[in-house]
């Protein structure tokens, strides 16, 4: 395992740099502790838990990950479709022999987070979600202008010159999707993996894969499974963390809530007060603080503390 490690001076977290696969993945590490495994969407990066972690009560092992193609991590010629991330994740967390992992996901990051979950149940300890892929989706998910622009972008031609041209996401999409605004810092941080026209193909290969009216099939099978999973696991704690918007273009409104609590067994619903689809630049204290007390209430960092109790009788019994 090729592992570097540096420290940055302002945000105390480690930044590695790991070999998965074909290529490289980049993550963010701070403290110690349960594994809580936080995972990002499109069109941003692990940046975007920068100031969420350090809000996450000790004992806790934050990482944070650029998935494959995004941020820092390597882009390898692949097509970035959801099975594509989904196998490079898989080998992240065999890598580091992740086990009995608090998953935090947001967008596409709580998609895969409850894919893993629903392919590893007894290796996950609890799963937080904000604004992501709950259930498969239909066009009237998708009032007005926004249907208009992801047909846009699923469309051949068009999505090319929107995504890949235009560079959407990253200058356009942003700006809208942050209540609170964004730095020029950390827009240009955003901004730097995405320079030239051919590394803005993962960007365009997420809206391809929404679930919409049963398409892609492969993808909406796995969320039809994720969907199972999240009905018949009582034993894991689940925590959505819901926002209030302005103008109504949250993913996870109030419906979407009511359908959560209608079909998502072991479910607690916390509200981190307004906030713009990319949530974590609007609320990084409420949502930290929200998961830490969540985490406290299911004993999320027993079993670590568990472990260090049986480390230190063996060291007294073996002196």
């Amino acid at each position: 395992m090729d592992r570097h490690l540096t420290k940055s001076a302002t945000e105390k977290i480690a930044m590695a740099s790991l070999q998965v696969l074909n290529s490289t993945m980049f993550y963010r590490e701070s403290g110690t502790g349960n594994p809580f495994v936080f995972l990002h969407g499109n069109p941003t990066s692990s940046h975007v838990w920068r100031n969420v972690i350090p809000h996450i009560a000790a004992p806790a092992r934050c990482l944070a990950l650029d998935l494959i193609g995004m941020g820092q991590s390597g882009q390898p010629n692949i097509a970035y479709r959801f099975s594509d991330h989904a196998l490079y994740l898989d080998a992240w967390f065999e890598m580091l022999s992740l086990d009995q992992v608090v998953l935090i996901g947001h967008d596409w990051g709580g998609a895969l987070a409850m894919d893993w979950a629903a392919r590893h149940p007894e290796r996950v300890a609890g799963i937080v979600l904000m604004e992501t892929i709950l259930r498969p989706m239909t066009w009237k998910d998708f009032p007005g202008v926004h249907r208009t622009r992801y047909e846009s972008l699923r469309a051949a031609g068009s999505g090319e010159a929107k995504v890949l041209d235009e560079n959407f996401f990253i200058e356009q999409a942003l700006k809208v999707t942050i209540r609170s605004g964004l730095s020029a810092k950390d827009h240009g941080i955003y901004r730097e993996p995405y320079l030239t026209r051919e590394s803005r193909r993962p960007l365009l290969a997420w809206p391809r894969e929404m679930p919409i009216e049963g398409e892609p099939s492969d993808t909406v099978k796995r969320i039809e499974n994720y969907d199972t999973w999240l009905a018949n696991s009582p034993e894991t704690p689940k925590l959505l963390l819901t926002f209030e918007g302005e103008d109504g273009t949250l993913m996870i409104g109030s419906e979407l809530t009511a359908w959560a609590r209608e079909n998502v067994s072991a479910l607690e619903v916390n509200s981190c007060g307004p906030a713009a689809h990319v949530c974590p630049e609007d609320q990084p204290i409420s949502i930290g603080n929200a998961i830490s007390k969540w985490a406290d209430r299911y004993n999320l960092r027993a079993s670590f503390a568990a472990e260090r109790v049986c480390e230190a009788l063996s060291r007294t019994l073996n002196s």
